[in-house]
């Protein structure tokens, strides 16, 4: 059996020595016992536990995140941080926050009973979802097809009036107008009741489908990823809406690179998840350091920051459009962040996922719950032992 040091309070264990619904796949020592403290699951992220890595490689994430997400707020011609037009922006900085944060707590807290194991984990598949959704918002007021250009059509050889500016830009705005419905209407609905469905299926996959779990819920956020990169997608296949003569078609082209590179780690961070490579090539030997899952959120975190970066290109392009107004201005083609249509989607969204993460977390309650005396008296916490 593997242990700590003789001081420590708690040993680390073999796989055989935990209930198997605690073990992972080729990790065979290195496992906590599953009846921590709290302080007991504080102090092991300072202690070469098989969750370790797990827990560092996304809470540090958190402070490179920050760092690259306030630049944004010092450039020239930007608003203030807390004006409408960053609304969308700091929506997305939420959804990556709790991301990046309940995964890390999730990694480093879930062995305080196998019932806080479950709703760690229904908790970081929530998150998951609501980034999606934090990024849908973003997209959609930085990177829609009309995001940020001013309506500069003539009317009778003179620039419209302010009532026909107003007015909302007619399909054939649209270098493919079939896409004028779906962004105008169902874009963020849609968003949101995928990143729904995600989290019932993901939650799904702790109780049911568990032989295939790793490729379920890998594969059940490629959705997601789709709905949510339409407007991507259309920048790609469209011509840029900048001149290419201004200093925003200039910050704008960068947009693309960001783009395949974010693909390329989400690719390669699923490769990592579904495979468990390098430890299925040899069980046991990467079980404290060097596992896919630490992997996977390295690619993942690296994915994250490379949409920042192309968020931040488009951000950048708008403010050195010489034509925009800035909301609450009527007068830009696209209608303005409002409360109600950022941080309200959100309150929405993140009230549903709670609802739904209550009720897998009930249901884990009545399946585990009888099992925690059980499991305590077979394994009592004062056990030390000495190799």
């Amino acid at each position: 059996m593997m242990l700590l040091n003789c001081g420590q309070p708690l040993p680390l264990l073999r796989h055989t020595d935990v209930p198997p619904r605690v073990t992972e796949n080729f990790i065979l020592t290195g496992y906590r016992f599953p009846n921590y403290t709290l302080r007991d699951c504080l102090l092991s992220a300072f202690r070469p536990t098989n969750e370790t890595g797990n827990f560092w490689t996304h809470f540090l994430p958190v402070f490179i995140f920050l760092y690259y997400f306030v630049e944004v707020f010092g450039w020239e011609g930007a608003p203030h941080s807390d004006a409408p037009f960053f609304y969308p922006l700091w929506n997305y900085f939420i959804g990556v926050f709790c991301l990046l944060m309940a995964s890390s707590m999730a990694h480093l807290l879930n062995s305080m009973s196998l019932v806080v194991r479950e709703v760690c984990f229904f908790v970081d598949y929530g998150t998951i979802s609501a980034y999606t959704v934090g990024s849908s918002l973003a997209y959609y007021y930085y990177i829609h097809p009309r995001a940020g250009i001013a309506v500069t059509g003539e009317h009778n050889g003179s620039l419209m009036d302010l009532k026909h500016e107003a007015a909302p830009a007619p399909m054939s705005s649209y270098a493919i107008p079939e896409f004028n419905m779906f962004f105008e209407t169902f874009y963020i609905p849609s968003a949101c009741v995928v990143a729904i469905i995600c989290v019932l299926s993901c939650c799904n996959t702790r109780q049911q489908w568990r032989q295939h779990r790793y490729i379920i819920r890998t594969l059940v956020f490629l959705l997601p990823f789709l709905i949510s990169s339409t407007p991507v997608f259309y920048r790609l296949l469209t011509t840029s809406p900048y001149s290419t003569t201004s200093s925003s078609f200039t910050a704008s082209t960068a947009m693309s690179t960001f783009f395949y590179r974010h693909c390329l780690w989400l690719l390669v961070s699923a490769v990592f998840n579904i495979s468990k490579l390098p430890e299925r090539l040899a069980p046991g030997r990467f079980d404290i350091w060097g596992h896919s899952h630490q992997w996977f959120h390295c690619c993942t975190f690296l994915s994250i920051l490379d949409e920042l970066h192309m968020i931040k290109t488009e951000v950048r392009a708008i403010l050195l459009s010489s034509t925009l107004l800035l909301p609450p201005a009527t007068l830009s083609r696209l209608p303005g962040p409002t409360i109600g249509s950022t941080y309200g989607v959100m309150f929405l969204l993140q009230s549903t996922i709670v609802s739904i993460i209550a009720w897998f977390s009930w249901c884990a309650s009545c399946i585990y719950g009888p099992q925690i005396d059980q499991l305590a008296k077979e394994h009592p916490k004062k056990y030390l032992k000495c190799h």
